[in-house]
């Protein structure tokens, strides 16, 4: 992925490391202006005040990945197409293969 981070043109014209993780929506910030017009509009009698959504078409959302250059730490993301799993540099799993657990332990010596 070329990086184009900063205005230096030896840093654009090649191509440098990123690192790749998988964008998540953060936690939703309860003093946005619409979370609290919509708490005032809600409060006291007269039930539900505004609609809510039901009739969901989607099975999937569209995978988004985060890219951040090693070097300059920009970041840009990078949407890609709709699957129902993705796994990012996961392992392949062989079918019916024994889980395999590496067990490390150390020899202390006295001298």
């Amino acid at each position: 992925m070329i990086c184009i981070g900063t205005s230096s043109l030896a840093h654009v014209i090649d191509a440098r490391p990123h690192k790749v993780t998988q964008y998540k929506t953060g936690k939703a910030s309860l003093f946005a202006q619409g979370k609290r017009r919509y708490d005032r509009k809600q409060k006291g009698y007269g039930g539900q005040t505004k609609p809510i959504f039901h009739k969901k078409a989607k099975t999937t959302k569209k995978v988004v990945l985060r890219l951040e250059c090693t070097s300059c730490k920009y970041k840009m993301q990078l949407p890609l197409k709709r699957c129902k799993h993705f796994e990012l540099g996961g392992d392949k799993k062989t079918k019916g293969a024994a889980l395999q657990f590496v067990s490390t332990q150390t020899k202390h010596t006295s001298e």
